[in-house]
């Protein structure tokens, strides 16, 4: 899927293949990526997205076809991309005996950067991740959202225009997760250009584009609003005190597309032309006051499930 662009994409691939035996890992993606932009790549578990990332890193050789990075091929100029692309792993990848400075010190020796830049970089980065006070403190004392920051600093040390980054945020505290994220922000203020696998949702919002990534296939690509068009009829929320049993009494009522549970409610996507309500409420008459419906707007949870469920009907198909 090709994202419109003004300027020339920052990466472009296609027909990337790549598998681990009889696993085909990643099927055939073809994608751009926009120079500047927020690329949200999204998908289940095995669904390819490290993989994916892993190439665009030129940690891993594609079986087939290939991918460009600011007009370098990753299979036969990787010497080209290093420099310009920070890769953040899943795995805390950290020295856990040395400091938070010293590591930062350390990574940015191999990757070649100068005593000078290497002393202010490192000032600049601890500071705006507010990991000054930390500098002393061994790695392996951090807490989980510290030590996403402290990688995310490392990946940044060399100033690269690009950053990979597989699923960031993935167990940390919603806080640290918000605080990750508006430095996200500020660095794509910057003009740097960001592709980030996410499992949550609320974060793809957050992206300029995204993609949907299932069985190493790229399914959907756009914006969030363009995507989030894509999902037919209208939501409703339903808050009763038995969701589960609310959730059984509607989930085949004529006129409800699907139906699932959210938190403490039940979502129910409608693409009936009359009014839910009489319907429902009719459904609903055995589950005791109070049940209260209201709509509610389209989000990329509803896209999720609306992908999951849709995808392997359509495959099957």
């Amino acid at each position: 899927m090709t994202i419109p662009s003004t300027q020339a994409p920052a990466v472009i691939a296609e027909g990337l293949h790549k598998s681990f035996g009889d696993v085909e890992a990643v099927a055939g993606v073809s994608l751009s990526l926009a120079t500047g932009s927020v690329f949200g790549l999204l998908g289940p578990d095995g669904a390819g997205k490290s993989t994916l990332i892993r190439m665009l890193a030129t940690v891993l050789t594609p079986d087939e076809g290939d991918a460009t990075v600011f007009g370098h091929s990753v299979a036969r100029a990787r010497a080209q991309i290093t420099g310009r692309i920070g890769y953040m792993s899943q795995r805390f990848s950290m020295y856990p005996d040395l400091s938070v400075a010293e590591n930062l010190e350390f990574f940015a020796t191999v990757r070649g950067v100068g005593k000078a830049d290497r002393t202010r970089r490192s000032a600049d980065l601890l500071e705006s991740m507010g990991l000054a006070e930390f500098r002393k403190r061994q790695a392996q004392h951090l807490s989980g959202g510290m030590k996403q920051k402290l990688m995310l600093a490392s990946t940044l040390m060399h100033s690269p225009d690009l950053l990979l980054l597989d699923e960031p945020t993935t167990g940390v505290d919603p806080v640290s997760r918000r605080e990750f994220w508006r430095i996200l922000a500020g660095l794509h203020r910057d003009g740097k250009t960001i592709l980030v696998a996410t499992p949550y949702m609320d974060e793809a919002e957050r992206c300029t584009h995204i993609a949907f990534l299932d069985h190493g296939r790229i399914t959907e690509a756009g914006t969030p609003d363009q995507i989030k068009a894509e999902v037919p009829g209208r939501l409703f929320e339903l808050a009763t005190s038995d969701p589960r049993a609310a959730l059984g009494l509607i989930e085949h009522v004529a006129g409800v597309d699907s139906a699932h549970l959210f938190g403490d409610l039940v979502r129910v996507l409608w693409t009936g032309a009359e009014d839910p309500e009489p319907s429902l409420r009719q459904a609903l008459g055995s589950l005791p006051a109070p049940v209260d419906l209201r709509p509610a707007a389209i989000d990329m949870e509803t896209v999720f499930a609306y992908l999951a469920e849709r995808r392997p009907a359509e495959v099957a198909g």
